[in-house]
This record gives structure tokens, sequence and C-alpha cells, in this order.
């Protein structure tokens, strides 16, 4: 049996104010051909269908295009939701779908629900579980009760009838971690304070794979069939390293499982450059001056409008930052070291950097005039 296995789509997901509609579209257009040329069994989304758990018009409208080409081709579409969706939005019209062999397992109603498959081998279960949280076992477990993820997640597994001599799948958007594999975190994922929702994968590892989602880089949770397929584009800076992939996946006979990676492509790669201003405008032919981009910039002296002048041949500038010996300074020495401050930065320069940092650019002349002034009015008191 062929799985195609996906996770943290983000529909509707805004990176420093570049709406991701056209990266995501084009994603999804990659992941149909993949179907149509690997031909899989089953499509699995491991959650956070959405970015919001109320998205927008343009964002249903593209789950509504994505979901229709996924009905045209002949294979079962599993889907749960995660931490950013809006379970009952996304139920919407899910029996009405399984007809059309898309399931949608949103709203947790206090079992795994599970779909089975066949294939030359026999039965595959998958056993679908949308995110919970200790709180939506309230009213299911008699007066058991929950504290943590980890034990929510157990009482849950423990209703399910799961005969491990066969096969199964498990289909989950919970937070699992292993000992001796430590995660790695994007800045775009929600992290609970202290890692309270963090879960022991060994729980988990009697399934012959877990189609995980939550965690946007593509990686296991300790053993390989613990899979992590990552979100399908970059949603940060952090992730700029990653590869993204859509996780093809062979399950033949019980212990037979082989995981390959199918790339995706962005339109614009994110990526960070860092130079002096004319370094940077000289050298902007380079290959991936579109692409959306961290700038750091090194000059020691003022600039008007650096964004501006950046923008001008980066069209796709995300953030800009400035390292240098000003801004290298430690805060801490100057407060330490009162007397020594104007040797290093008078008022006028501390204010400088302070509205470059708040604003991005320098001050006019106007500006300059009126700080200058007031500085020296101050002196006089």
């Amino acid at each position: 049996m062929k799985i195609l296995h996906l996770s943290d789509l983000h529909i509707g997901k805004s990176v420093n104010g570049f709406s991701m509609y056209p990266e995501q579209q084009y994603a999804f257009t990659q992941i149909i051909n993949y179907i149509q040329t690997h031909h899989p069994d089953a499509v699995i989304i491991s959650g956070d269908i959405y970015d919001r758990a109320v998205p927008g018009v343009e964002a249903v409208r593209l789950f509504d295009d994505f979901l229709t080409e996924l009905a045209g081709e002949d294979t079962a579409v599993l889907i749960i939701s995660g931490n950013h969706d809006s379970p009952e939005r996304l139920n919407y019209a899910s029996r009405l779908l399984a007809d059309k062999r898309l399931y949608l397992y949103t709203t947790f109603d206090g079992t795994l629900h599970r779909i089975v498959l066949k294939d030359a081998h026999g039965d595959v279960t998958f056993w679908l579980l949308p995110f919970i949280r200790p709180s939506s076992l309230r009213g299911f477990f008699a007066e058991r009760s929950a504290e943590t993820y980890e034990e929510a997640f157990a009482m849950v597994l423990e209703t399910a009838d799961i005969d491990h001599t066969t096969r199964n799948i498990l289909v989950s958007h919970q937070y699992f971690t292993h000992a001796a594999t430590p995660p790695i975190r994007s800045d775009s994922e929600l992290t609970p304070i202290g890692g309270l929702d963090a879960i022991d994968a060994t729980l988990i590892e009697s399934f012959d794979y877990a189609a995980l989602g939550h965690l946007h880089g593509t990686q296991s949770a300790g053993p390989e069939h613990l899979h992590y397929a990552g979100s399908p584009i970059k949603y940060s800076f952090s992730e700029r390293f990653q590869e993204k992939t859509a996780t093809l996946v062979t399950l033949e006979e019980k212990g037979d499982l082989t995981i390959t990676p199918l790339p995706l492509t962005p339109i614009h790669d994110m990526r960070e450059i860092k130079g002096t201003l004319d370094t940077l405008v000289r050298d902007s032919l380079f290959e991936g001056s579109q692409d959306y981009l961290r700038v750091i910039l090194t000059d020691e002296e003022e600039i008007v409008d650096p964004m501006g002048k950046l923008r001008s041949v980066f069209p796709n500038i995300m953030s800009l930052a400035f390292e240098n010996t000003r801004t290298k300074i430690d805060p801490g020495t100057v407060t330490a070291h009162a007397g020594t401050a104007p040797k290093t930065l008078s008022p006028y320069e501390l204010f400088c950097e302070f509205y470059l940092d708040l604003q991005g650019s320098t001050m006019n002349a106007a500006q300059t005039e009126i700080v200058r002034e007031y500085l020296e009015s101050q002196e006089e008191l």
C-alpha cells in the first residue's frame, strides 16, 4: 500500500505581511502531480489545515480547490484537525464527503476513529485522532480526568481495540518526543511554555507507521516510522535551511516499510543575506534575488531609507536588521559606566539608533533638526 503523508498546510498564512497563498497553491499543484505519478492508495493530512480557526474566504477557496482535485483521483483522503483549526468548521459536510472517500475526523467524540483499507496483503487500519487537550476528554471518561497531554492521549489509546498482529497506522497532530532524538522546532509553531504538550513517543512505537503533524520540519520522533511530514512550505526564517517534502510511505507486509521524501520546490525560497548596502545592491543580480529575504546590513554610517533602496533590487524583503559596532554595544555596560557613555554614543546617536531600530529607516532632515534642537534645549536646563 502506498500512502502520501502531508501535514501543517496552514492555508491562509502570511509571513511578515506577505501572503503565502501563491506558494501554497504552487505546492498543492506539485502534490497533485505526485499523486498522479505514484498513485497512492491513501493521502493523509495530519492537521493544521488552516492557519486560523476562522479562515479567510481565499483560504477556504484554496482548500476547496485542493479537496476537489484530490476527490478526482483514485485515492482515499484522511484528514484530522490540528491545534490551529476550528474542529467544528472543518467538520462541515464530513458525512457527505465520506461517500467520495474523503474522511474528515476533526471533532473529538471520545474514541479513536478507524478507517480500514485493503491491499494485496490484507487490511490496513488507519486510526484517526484530531488534536486534543486534557480538557477535550471531559464528559467522555466518567469520573476519570487527565492532567497532562500524555495522560489524555493514553486514555484515548486505551479505548481502541487495536490488533497489533495486523498493520495499523496512527494519524495524529499531538506533539510526540523521544528522549534520544531532540525535536527540531520552528519559530512558526505554537510552543506551550515548558513543553507541556509533549507526549512520550514510546506510547506509539507499536504502530506500523505514525503519520504525525505539528512540527514544521520533516523528522522522526525517534524511530523512523514515527514520522512528522512537516509543512509543505517555509513559514519562518528558522526553516530556511529545511528541505520541504511530501512523504511517500510504501507499506508491504507487516514490518516492511519504506519512507521516501518527495521534494517540494517553492516559487520563492527563504534566505538570509548580510553585507553593506553598496555590496548587496552591486551583487543584486545573484540567483535568488527574488526570494523572501532577511537582510542584515553591516554599514557603520547612517543610511537614509535603507528599506526603500534595498527593495528596488530585492522586492521580497521580509525583514531588515543591522549589525555594526553600534548595535553590538552592551546596554548594560553603558548603564554601569555612565561616565564613559558620551565617549561611545551621544544622546543624539542613541536616539538615531532607537529610531532606526523602530522604523527601519533613518530620520529625514526635518526630523533630525527637531531632535537636535530638543536635545540642545535639554542640555541648557
